[in-house]
């Protein structure tokens, strides 16, 4: 994955993808208090709510290049549409499940074990971040996206911690 989103689409493993949660400051507003942001809007500017497109992957190898080059072609082009329209926010490829860790509390311990934490037949290859109106814009981009992939995309709604 290049650190302009290219690899979200499912088959695409980086060996160099790492992703640390930190604080950020955002037009001269630092963290608020509790963690949050403040963000300063510009004046005209509404608000847009942030969607999670999530891409389910068949577990097993990524096709062969000349069935990938086409989808990364179409999904290049979603990338580059979503941007153009300033709905792009953060774009994610997902190494395979069983390079996951799983922690889970027990009573005083946390339990720390490989693999996933779901066993299944398919999981989230990748992901878009996305801002839309609502959710029939949000809705749209899935299927860009849908199509792009060849593959099923989940779209979710992110809490927005500034509604309470």
């Amino acid at each position: 994955m290049d650190p302009n989103g290219r690899g979200a689409c499912p088959g695409i493993r980086s060996s160099h993808l790492s992703i640390r949660a930190r604080r950020i400051r955002v037009k001269d507003g630092g963290p608020a208090p509790g963690g949050r942001r403040s963000v300063r809007r510009e004046e005209g500017m509404t608000e847009m709510k942030q969607y999670l497109l999530s891409i389910y992957q068949p577990d097993g190898d990524p096709p062969p290049p000349e069935i990938l080059e086409p989808i990364m072609h179409d999904v290049d082009a979603v990338d580059a549409e979503l941007r153009a329209a300033g709905a792009w926010v953060f774009t994610g490829g997902l190494h395979p499940p069983d390079t996951a860790t799983v922690l889970r509390a027990d009573g005083g311990d946390v339990l720390v074990t490989d693999g996933p934490f779901a066993e299944g037949k398919e999981h989230i290859g990748g992901f878009w971040i996305i801002r839309a109106a609502d959710l029939d814009a949000a809705l749209g981009w899935a299927r860009k996206a849908a199509v792009a992939c060849r593959l099923p995309v989940e779209v979710r709604p992110m809490v927005d911690m500034a509604e309470g």
